[in-house]
């Protein structure tokens, strides 16, 4: 998190350039400068300028020296070079707010991204999305330099692009990038991670995406492609009330992936959305629920299943399901989430369970107990029982 500027006045200007010094004190000596930087302020009206972004006057407190007015004063290339240390100075902050185009960024650019600031890096980022804009031809551009650029330029050219208005038109180009088998796979998974920060993937991109994540040899790629339409999902419910492509998609990865972790993701996705689910949904969550090999997916399908509005149709699937499992900590999560889709209404299934099963004898009881003492809410239920974890079966993300 960027901290909140503390106004300082600005030393004296000299010479119609701004010069200034960061510690290694960090934001203090940072925020002595904001008020002077040259975007900000006129340099004959001393009045602001409305074409300065706030967060770039904010973030902006660094610039390359090196200029021929620089040169003249004596700094050798050692100078230069060893700019980053415990106290940095920088001049001219008007020429890279001012001079930097497009073309030059990256050449500007290195010397500050290396010096691997968290600040700094924020500003660069902010400084290309600006300068990309909305126009598509200059995301294009930068998507070319990331093809070839070092691990820690590519986290910065797409930072850039992440900033700028033309990521909405850039589905098409990362997703080619991303299935480019030219490219090494980490390089890949960093184009298809930005899908995640669309509006919307058109169907066509869904069924290439979906291709990929079923891939067992994807990877790091098959991942993140399955976050990118999960949290794609989420956003375009949250905004129009679309979800079914996303959904259908999702569903198919979680049933065909040969990856487990990617299987997992993408029913996982699921309820970080909580899109309503269907009876064809039901009916494939029910497949998976009753034949993916394990137990962690099968657990996970169960939480999903406690999101249907269709109540008798869950506690059918559940009860089915409870009587071929043989897993104990797979039984204990249709068991409760059985409780959870239907309340009270989950008694008589989960008495049946528990005779299935002694081992549910106990806990059953508790939940009996409890639903007859009034309680109908599952959250407070579930923080009334002596236990939340009796079979020693729950990590952090597992609890309902």
């Amino acid at each position: 998190m960027i901290p909140e500027p503390i106004h300082r006045p600005a030393p004296p200007r000299t010479k119609g350039r701004t010069r200034f010094v960061v510690t290694a004190l960090g934001t203090m000596a940072l925020l002595a400068a904001v008020a002077l930087l040259s975007r900000g302020f006129g340099k004959d009206s001393g009045q602001p300028k409305t074409r300065q972004a706030p967060e770039l006057a904010r973030l902006a407190r660094f610039a390359p020296s090196g200029t021929d007015e620089t040169d003249r004063q004596g700094k050798t290339a050692d100078d230069k070079a060893s700019r980053f240390d415990d106290t940095t100075c920088w001049d001219d902050i008007e020429n890279f707010n001012e001079k930097v185009t497009l073309e030059n960024f990256r050449e500007w650019a290195a010397p500050l991204w290396a010096s691997k600031d968290p600040l700094v890096i924020e500003y660069l980022k902010q400084r290309l999305g600006e300068l990309i804009g909305d126009d598509e031809g200059r995301a294009g551009q930068v998507l070319g330099w990331a093809r070839s650029a070092s691990p820690a330029e590519f986290k910065l050219l797409m930072g850039g692009l992440r900033s700028s208005k033309a990521l909405p038109k850039m589905a098409a180009q990362l997703t080619s990038l991303g299935l480019d088998k030219s490219l090494d796979l980490g390089r890949r998974a960093g184009f298809l991670d930005e899908l995640q920060h669309l509006p919307r993937l058109e169907p066509e991109a869904l069924d290439k995406l979906t291709h990929l994540a079923e891939d067992a040899s994807s990877g790091e790629a098959g991942w993140v492609t399955t976050r990118a339409i999960g949290r794609v999902m989420k956003a375009d419910l949250t905004r129009t009330g679309t979800f079914e492509p996303y959904l259908d998609k999702l569903l198919t990865i979680g049933a065909n992936s040969k990856d487990e972790q990617v299987r997992y993701l993408a029913l996982e996705m699921e309820l970080h959305a909580e899109a309503p689910l269907d009876a064809k949904a039901l009916d494939r969550l029910e497949k998976i629920l009753t034949t993916d090999g394990s137990d962690h997916v099968r657990q996970v399908v169960a939480h999903d299943l406690s999101l249907s509005e269709d109540k008798p149709r869950a506690l059918d699937i559940y009860a089915k399901a409870f009587q071929q499992e043989t897993d104990l900590c797979a039984r204990w999560a249709f068991f409760r989430f059985a409780a959870r889709v239907a309340g009270k209404d989950a008694l008589p299934i989960m008495a049946n369970m528990a005779q299935g099963d002694p081992r549910f004898q106990g806990i059953y009881q508790e939940f009996d107990r409890l639903y007859a003492s009034g309680i109908v809410d599952f959250g407070r239920l579930w923080l009334s029982l002596p236990s939340d974890n009796p079979f020693g079966c729950l990590d952090h993300h597992d609890d309902p």
